[in-house]
């Protein structure tokens, strides 16, 4: 009688080498025979496919962050053709006066996905008075690769999130649908910004680079700046002629994974060189921290050097 231990463990990550995808293992423990080792290969495989093709519409990793008490608004977008969850924190200060409030957008802002553990680190800075009071709008995800990538020339980018080139409709979404909205519903300021990590910093920084005027300020940890053959890096002295006259903050980090530090070292470079006078920029980097813990790791330290004057 044989006796078999399999193994299996899942990882998820955001950087090009593992495709943002779930990297699947398997580990056959003698003693086994040959055609049962193929059998649990090629398992494996299509595992790692059905897997891989999800990866695109899913957050890389999930927390049990405790939920703060926050609004949830469903918002009908003509942008995107869908309706969209909206989850709105607002500072205690918010509810004890008639003041107004700047406000913090981000991606990937759902219950299951980062918007309880920013809520819950903004409270935690208002309460050590290390940053202003603002009002967080976190926006729950759908299709993830489709609205967080731009168009990519690169084949090698499809074949993994075949649905891109929706960063363009869903940024309008944001600036034409959803801020509006939540002025109208908010005592708002003009000041805003946006922060995102992996897939959601590539859409901040797009976003900082082709609509520079959407926000006040950005805030991008390990963007995944590879995408499309690095073109907003490459372009970016070229991106950055037509920059508004507007002040305009920029913070963003690069982690340990190699295919995102390469092109975050090269956009600071490009920065120390050729920065507008009113780009307040600022590059963090973190070769301690890998791909899936920079964002934690971070938070405090950009939201402080962000979000004050």
């Amino acid at each position: 009688m044989r006796y078999y231990f399999l193994g299996f463990s899942a990882f998820a990550f955001g950087t090009k080498k593992s495709k943002w995808s779930l990297f699947f293992s398997l580990n056959v423990q003698p003693n086994y025979s040959y055609n049962l080792h193929k059998k649990m290969k090629k398992i494996s495989f299509y595992l790692f496919v059905g897997l891989l093709a999800i990866s695109c519409k899913t957050n890389k990793m999930v927390y049990s962050d405790p939920v703060p008490k926050h609004d949830r608004l469903v918002i009908k977008s003509e942008f995107v053709n869908e309706e969209r969850i909206i989850n709105v924190w607002t500072p205690p200060q918010y509810e004890q006066s008639t003041e107004t409030f700047p406000v913090l957008y981000m991606p990937d802002g759902g219950i299951k996905e980062d918007f309880p553990h920013i809520a819950n680190t903004l409270t935690t800075l208002l309460e050590e008075k290390k940053i202003p009071p603002f009002i967080l709008v976190g926006i729950e995800n759908t299709q993830r690769g489709r609205d967080l990538t731009g168009f990519s020339e690169a084949e090698y980018d499809k074949q993994f999130c075949p649905v891109t080139d929706g960063a363009k409709d869903f940024r309008a979404f944001i600036a034409e649908e959803l801020i509006p909205e939540i002025n109208k519903k908010y005592r708002t300021q003009s000041k805003k910004g946006i922060i995102g990590e992996s897939l959601a910093g590539l859409f901040v920084m797009e976003t900082f680079f082709l609509k520079p005027e959407t926000f006040n300020f950005y805030i991008a940890m390990d963007p995944s700046l590879w995408w499309n053959n690095q073109y907003l890096t490459k372009n970016a002295d070229a991106l950055l002629t037509d920059f508004p006259k507007q002040d305009i903050k920029l913070w963003f980090a690069g982690s340990s994974a190699e295919d995102i530090s390469v092109s975050t070292k090269s956009l600071e470079k490009t920065l120390q060189k050729n920065a507008p006078k009113n780009l307040q920029w600022n590059y963090s980097n973190e070769p301690q921290e890998k791909h899936n813990t920079i964002f934690r790791a971070t938070k405090e330290k950009a939201l402080i050097w962000t979000l004050n004057e």
